[in-house]
């Protein structure tokens, strides 16, 4: 395997970390975690490896989503 599989791998395996956190945390079905997660900054910031975040640990990423972008909570 090269290192662009590898990253992608890690990185799909991260976003379901990601979503099935977020979804066990803030007492929302998969779906709707999903939803929120795939519409925010932050996930845009993991597909382009934008500032490290995506080597971040995933209970991290959803405090800091939950924290920087509190209205994608709301609409659900």
């Amino acid at each position: 395997m090269d290192g662009d599989v590898l990253e992608k791998a890690y990185k799909e395996r991260l976003e379901e970390k990601i979503i099935s956190y977020l979804a066990e945390t803030k007492n929302l079905d998969l779906p709707t975690a999903m939803d929120i997660y795939y519409h925010s900054r932050l996930a845009d910031k993991i597909a382009t490896g934008q500032y490290g975040v995506q080597y971040l640990d995933y209970k991290v990423v959803v405090q800091i989503l939950a924290e920087t972008e509190p209205e994608l909570f709301f609409s659900h």
